[in-house]
């Protein structure tokens, strides 16, 4: 009986599949190198150990240090973004969708402490890394779309005010959300609560959902 064989292409990954799955290790263990120890302490040698690549085709896949960087940093956004889109808010009445995305970006910067510290620093650093980046720009239109469009439905329907900014108000909706999660452990000690509990955390998205809302009122 002749053996019947499979043909390679059904067997094994392709080049681009195996350069995809590889550059995607290679950003998760970068994510997690740079949140422990930071800019200025993380390693390429230990980014590389960690997504089990040489050093090698870790610069081919992805580049040196801050190549690295600004690929984390918009992956992250990348993924912000994509969360954002299942929100579906074009299908949304203005007010739900506004709510749903306020309650989104609250809960982002919640559940990605990684993405508070990596914005720290690349603050710190007036934003010199990021400013590589060909993407992060286009990432962010499609937002700035879609705050756009609820605010114009918002409006027209009158529940909405009008001369309303989508870069401002979303700059708005960020810094409520931000500022609490990077300084939680500050305040918590200056007012003597755990801003960290579950309760604390509901009172303050609930609070920064009725602060935005509230503005947008006519």
């Amino acid at each position: 009986m002749t053996a019947h064989t499979i043909p390679p292409s059904s067997t094994s990954s392709s080049p681009s599949d195996r350069e995809a799955a590889a550059r995607e290790r290679i950003l998760t263990a970068a994510l997690q190198e740079f949140a422990e120890h930071g800019w200025g302490g993380a390693r390429v040698d230990r980014i590389a150990e960690r997504a089990d690549i040489n050093k090698r085709m870790l610069y081919a896949y992805v580049g040196n240090k801050q190549a690295l960087w600004v690929a984390v940093l918009e992956r992250v956004y990348e993924r912000m973004r994509q969360g954002e889109h299942l929100l579906h808010l074009e299908a949304a009445s203005p007010v739900d969708g506004m709510r749903m995305l306020i309650r989104f970006n609250f809960r982002f910067h919640q559940d990605h402490p990684e993405f508070l510290s990596m914005l720290n620093e690349e603050n710190r650093q007036k934003a010199e890394n990021l400013k590589n980046s060909r993407n992060v720009t286009e990432i962010y239109n499609p937002l700035i779309v879609a705050i756009k469009d609820l605010l114009d439905r918002g409006r027209q329907c009158g529940d909405f005010r009008g001369n309303v900014s989508p870069i401002q108000l979303y700059i708005s909706i960020a810094s409520l959300s931000y500022f609490y999660f990077s300084n939680r452990h500050t305040l918590s000690t200056i007012f003597n609560t755990d801003l960290g509990s579950v309760m604390a955390t509901i009172e303050r998205e609930d609070h920064v959902v009725e602060v935005v809302m509230g503005y947008l009122r006519p």
